[in-house]
């Protein structure tokens, strides 16, 4: 199926979108014809932007923090006088943090649930009021597989993306009404850099490991029998804010090969 022109005249905001899952999507929504708000808090994202206009004619990359209100607020008032209106807003930023729980700072808990918990709060919020007044929209928020299966080490992370989870589905009842579908996204092991420092720290952390053990038995855990790609996350993201997914909202839908089931 060509689905090269699929979100043709649509508008289409990705923040955490400057390496990894994010880079990913936001690729995919430029190769399917989408408009494009491009947003991290470091300024690789022109990079990514500059690859996006390869595919899509219309691309804004703007550094952002999440985690700052007035930051958020800037940053969806300047899409509506830009672009008038949002279709899609996908809230992929996120950060891991792995320490013993004597050692995790509170500085390290609040950082971490500010931007991966407060962070898609406060993208939604911003959304919503502009979604709401269109009467249809699509928000899609990154938890992970740690929204129900914790690991050791990161209880911060863990209750951020459990937190994803909650507001996805308060959400989803709450916008019902506007035509607008709250979803979630929740990745297992997928390839990228984060995976580095995972492998490093919990490999440290758990004792008997050497570079890319951990990673190795963990994919070894995976039904599948391979981590996944970003590319694939981005699939699922693209379809949940297609028409064809018009009748699902609530749901945290979790791409892990199905390890989720052998742990």
């Amino acid at each position: 199926m060509d689905w090269s022109s699929r979100y043709e005249g649509k508008v289409v905001l990705v923040t955490g979108a400057s390496q990894g899952i994010g880079e990913a999507i936001s690729l995919r929504f430029a190769n399917e014809g989408a408009d494009l708000v491009l947003c991290a808090n470091e300024e690789r994202i022109f990079d990514v932007a500059s690859r996006a206009r390869e595919s899509s004619s219309r691309v804004l990359a703007v550094v952002v923090d999440v985690s700052k209100r007035t930051e958020v607020v800037s940053l969806f008032e300047r899409i509506k006088d830009e672009f008038g209106v949002l279709d899609v807003s996908v809230h992929n930023a996120g950060l891991i943090k792995i320490a013993r729980l004597a050692e995790l700072t509170e500085e390290d808990w609040d950082q971490v649930m500010d931007i991966n918990c407060k962070g898609v709060f406060l993208c939604c919020q911003s959304a919503a009021q502009l979604m709401i007044p269109q009467h249809h929209g699509r928000i899609i928020n990154a938890g992970s597989g740690q929204s129900r299966q914790a690991r050791p080490f990161t209880p911060h992370y863990a209750a951020s993306k459990a937190g994803v989870v909650g507001i996805t589905q308060s959400l989803a009842l709450e916008l019902a009404p506007y035509g607008i579908t709250v979803n979630a996204y929740c990745p297992g092991v997928i390839s990228t850099g984060m995976w580095n420092y995972n492998d490093r720290e919990w490999g440290r952390l758990l004792g008997g490991y050497g570079p890319g053990d951990f990673f190795k038995e963990t994919v070894g855990r995976i039904p599948l029998g391979r981590p996944g790609t970003p590319q694939e996350v981005a699939g699922l993201v693209t379809f949940l804010a297609s028409d064809d997914a018009s009748y699902i909202t609530g749901q945290a839908i979790y791409v892990n090969g199905g390890s989720i089931m052998a742990s």
